[in-house]
């Protein structure tokens, strides 16, 4: 074999070396090259749907690195007995991404169109047919790239995990659909915003943040001319930005005065936020933006919190993590109830670190 060969992901076999790193649309480094591939990691490589990987030698960095730690037979052993398979994430094919991408600059281009209230309900149905069709009940925003155009891109992200939160709290399916619809014009008003404010590459001033801040009450507008949305969607578009504490805007109410649909897109709508890179700022991390939702409590409905941490996968199964005793461990399984801490196996040690539940591991942190 040459130093470095494309391979199918269909003829993948077992003992194969990865020759470089296999990242996520994050950015986030999965399987790490030099790893001599097993069969649960070729598993991880379909999930991805990737059409293959370079196997060979892998080419030296320019500084030195570590050589890759080899999987002891006890890790080996445990791994295999203890993996579980992650809750299914929603998948959007190309072709889903192309017509998702393509409804979505229509509504936000043309919000007088004669087929506004159809466009929304076709890109709707989309994400959540995806979403049936998977039977998901968990996302990685790093797949649902639809845009490389922020709003767009953010409205998508937020209809679709707010359909998947709605859908985890047990809703009906007809307010999953609305939530959807809500999340997919929540920002809708920021069609009327002036564009020098809008698409400004820099942290706003205080005067052009409130011209900002009226985008919900603008998006309530557009959506109220329209007679085929329930009143609800349009609420929720509306207070998508109040707080629990009333200190959000337009209107400053508190938790009983808010919609159940703005608090999905609220929670939802932060999050995405945070980890979506800006001309103006870094993204964060992850699990760097969950820490921080989780300290949001006096803002964000506490109950749609939980379901939307629990349905966020930081850690995927077969993913290599470093932890803060120094050693390199593979996730086996991960714990909606404590997403920051799933189940590790070492790969030296063979050790079993049940991170979310056992005491001996209360110090132990994935860096």
């Amino acid at each position: 074999m040459a130093a470095k060969e494309f391979v199918r992901t269909d003829k993948l076999k077992p003992g194969m070396m990865l020759a470089e790193n296999l990242k996520d649309r994050m950015d986030r480094v999965l399987i790490p090259k030099g790893t001599i591939l097993n069969q649960h990691q070729i598993h991880a490589i379909f999930q991805l749907r990737l059409p293959g990987v370079n196997i060979g030698e892998p080419e030296p960095d320019p500084t030195p690195v570590e050589r890759p730690v080899e999987v002891s037979k006890e890790a080996e052993e445990n791994i295999t007995k203890i993996r579980e398979d992650d809750p299914a994430k929603v998948q959007l094919s190309d072709s889903i991404k192309q017509r998702v991408s393509e409804g979505i600059q229509y509504l936000y281009n043309d919000t007088e169109s004669d087929t506004f209230s159809e466009t929304s309900n076709n890109v709707t149905q989309s994400l959540l047919k995806a979403i049936n069709d998977s039977n998901a009940i968990a996302v990685d925003i790093s797949s649902l790239k639809t845009s490389d155009e922020y709003t767009f891109k953010h409205s998508v992200d937020v209809a679709t995990m707010s359909m998947i939160v709605a859908k985890r709290m047990g809703l009906p399916d007809q307010d999953i659909y609305n939530i959807g619809i809500s999340g997919l014009l929540h920002d809708m008003g920021k069609s009327k915003i002036p564009l020098e404010v809008l698409n400004k590459p820099a942290r706003l001033t205080e005067e052009e943040f409130e011209i900002m801040k009226q985008h919900s009450v603008l998006g309530y507008r557009i959506l109220k001319e329209k007679d085929d949305f329930s009143p609800q969607i349009g609420l929720a578009v509306l207070q998508h930005h109040e707080k629990m504490n009333g200190k959000g805007y337009p209107m400053g109410v508190t938790a009983e005065k808010i919609s159940p649909y703005a608090k999905i897109l609220s929670v939802v709508d932060v999050y995405d936020a945070l980890v979506t890179e800006r001309p103006y700022k870094k993204g964060m991390s992850q699990r760097d933006a969950i820490e921080l939702l989780m300290s949001m409590s006096l803002e964000l409905d506490i109950d749609v919190m939980r379901h939307f941490i629990s349905s966020v996968i930081l850690y995927p199964v077969d993913t290599i993590v470093e932890l803060s005793n120094g050693e390199k461990a593979c996730v086996v399984k991960n714990n909606p109830d404590s997403v920051l801490r799933p189940t590790v196996v070492g790969l030296t040690s063979g050790r079993v670190y049940e991170l979310a539940t056992d005491l001996a591991c209360a110090s132990i942190l994935i860096m």
